[in-house]
């Protein structure tokens, strides 16, 4: 059987195999594959069995009846474990929500299930969602099914590594500066970035609420386009997301290439880009314009800015809304404390791990009187540049492309020393999370080791449609 959407959806529909038959058989393979006693891959916190298998059991159902199934019907899909889940825990990788379980399902769960998708369970991210390696998780670091020895990217390496390893046909991530784009790149599959606002955030646990993004990570373009068209829309849960109407991103990939004129940023391609990433981006490129596609030189000039922007407005937004994991609510509870003060204090040193305390530090320093005018108003005036800059090019190119990360995926330990080398893994994700576009990382070619290597699309707001378009195309090469 085909372990894509159609194919996994075909074989359902025609009775060559059953959607219990299905999540049964991926449960096998996490089994065997996962956990220590197999590769080791670490992707998945908790297994959702009994509430996946009902569902299993309504799709063949109602495949025997002969009704009308969903889009998604008997699909095995992962969730993120920054999403809520009833019946599963949310812990976002963090010993401060250990044992926490969510009382209601995000608005893109309800979604994914009400389409027929069959929920494995919750997968392993970095903490809050805070890391692009996937070693900060409070369970463990997620090893990279491409290479065992190399990290699956992050914050959302576990979505990646799940799609990578056949444990799910897609997964959900969250993307807040590159951790849906990054994971995918380094995993060798799909990951999409919504345009903010397309997809409702309610039920995430918010990281910074000006730039998460919930997304799929799939095998193929048109399981993205697929999945995309579930989550999208509006929702009156979310009133930062948007009521512009969706487009049918299938029948949008399909569209002719020729003519679209392609922007390559020359800010993209300087200092520190690894030879062998520079190559396959660039026969990319060639690929795409003998199929008629325009290659036209942009430039993004405010690019060198999005690194220390991004890691001030991200901070800032995180000290504020990690202020509620205080003991009090839910999750973790530090005891043998004589006051409530030393409780927030004992409970918030427990449970927060070292790169969440950092950011908490660095973004109250950021807010903090005589200081905020300094980082954080500074941060967003250069934030509307950046975007600009975006909109300008757009004026010229119909999307943009260009390497999705400097280098393939590191070595597990490689970077946990050096927080500031880790930061920079982003240098070419943040940019299009602090405009609000649309972006998608396609594989686009492996190193001579055998490392995957992804290749960046953007699109202008609300123009996922034009950008599946040319990723298609890509994946056509």
């Amino acid at each position: 059987m085909d372990l894509t959407i159609d194919g996994v959806r075909s074989a359902v529909l025609s009775g060559e195999t059953t959607a219990v038959a299905v999540a049964e058989a991926h449960y096998t393979r996490i089994a065997a594959e996962d956990g220590p006693a197999g590769k080791g891959i670490n992707s998945f916190l908790a297994l959702s069995r009994e509430r996946a298998l009902a569902q299993a059991e309504r799709v063949d159902a109602a495949v025997r009846r002969g009704d009308p199934v969903g889009p998604l019907a008997g699909v095995p899909i992962g969730v993120k474990d920054v999403l809520t889940m009833t019946g599963s825990p949310a812990t976002a990788g963090s010993r401060i929500l250990e044992g926490y379980l969510p009382p209601y399902d995000a608005t893109t769960v309800s979604r994914l299930e009400a389409a027929g998708a069959v929920l494995l369970g919750k997968l392993n991210c970095d903490e809050f969602a805070m890391g692009s390696s996937n070693e900060n998780s409070a369970y463990g670091p997620v090893r990279n099914p491409r290479a065992l020895d190399r990290v699956p990217g992050g914050s959302s390496g576990g979505s990646a590594a799940a799609v990578a390893a056949e444990f799910a046909v897609a997964s959900l991530g969250t993307d807040t500066g590159g951790s849906i784009r990054q994971p995918a790149a380094f995993c060798g599959v799909v990951g999409l970035l919504p345009t903010y606002g397309r997809v409702s955030r309610y039920g995430l646990i918010a990281f910074a609420s000006s730039l998460d993004r919930v997304g799929p990570f799939t095998r193929n373009v048109k399981d993205a386009a697929t999945v995309l068209q579930v989550l999208a829309g509006a929702d009156a849960h979310d009133e930062t997301c948007s009521d512009q109407p969706v487009q049918d991103y299938v029948a949008e990939m399909q569209r002719p290439l020729e003519g679209l004129r392609l922007g390559v940023p020359a800010e993209y391609f300087g200092e520190g880009l690894d030879p062998e990433v520079r190559a396959a981006v660039e026969r990319t490129l060639d690929g795409l314009q003998a199929r008629g596609c325009v290659i036209q030189p942009i430039s993004l000039p405010h690019t060198r800015f999005a690194i220390p922007t991004y890691y001030v407005i991200a901070t800032a937004e995180a000290s504020a809304n990690l202020s509620r994991f205080d003991g009090v609510r839910f999750g973790l509870r530090a005891s043998e404390s004589n006051s409530l003060a030393a409780m927030y204090r004992k409970t918030r040193d427990a449970g927060f791990g070292a790169e969440v305390k950092r950011r908490i530090l660095l973004g109250t320093y950021a807010l903090s009187a005589g200081y905020y005018d300094a980082y954080y108003k500074k941060a967003q005036q250069v934030r509307a540049l950046l975007a600009q800059d975006f909109l300008q090019a757009f004026t010229q190119v119909d999307a943009i492309l260009g390497p999705m990360t400097p280098t393939p995926a590191f070595k597990l330990g490689e970077k946990t020393d050096d927080p500031v080398s880790m930061y920079l893994a982003d240098i070419y994700s943040v940019a299009a999370s602090l405009a609000g576009i649309c972006g998608i990382s396609v594989p686009c070619g492996t190193t001579a080791d055998g490392l995957p290597i992804g290749v960046q699309i953007m699109g202008r707001h609300f123009a996922e449609g034009t950008m599946l378009q040319v990723a298609a195309a890509v994946e056509s090469l």
